[in-house]
């Protein structure tokens, strides 16, 4: 596709930061052989979804909340790989 870019990153997120968090900053992504952008956007992105998970109060509408409800109260599909496993000795028993 012309003009494309080849990672795929179609905005900028500029932040400032002092030179002590920098020189963290790159040393860690060094040491991962990342540049800054990428280990920066990686962590951010994992510390974001940590915190969605994390969340134990949402709000929904009754709708949603209905198909929400819905989705917990149906049994679960059959899965013979997960019942042979549960079925296996653990290594340390």
């Amino acid at each position: 596709m012309p003009g494309a870019r080849p990672t795929g990153r179609d905005v900028t997120i500029n932040l400032r930061a002092n030179r002590n968090q920098r020189a963290v900053i790159d040393r860690a992504a060094e040491r991962l052989g990342k540049n800054r952008s990428d280990f920066m956007l990686e962590a951010a992105c994992r510390e974001a979804e940590s915190v969605l998970l994390d969340q134990r109060y949402f709000q929904l509408d009754e709708k949603d909340f209905n198909k929400f409800t819905a989705a917990l109260d149906k049994a679960p599909a059959d899965n013979p790989r997960l019942r042979r496993l549960l079925r296996t000795k653990s290594p340390w028993e």
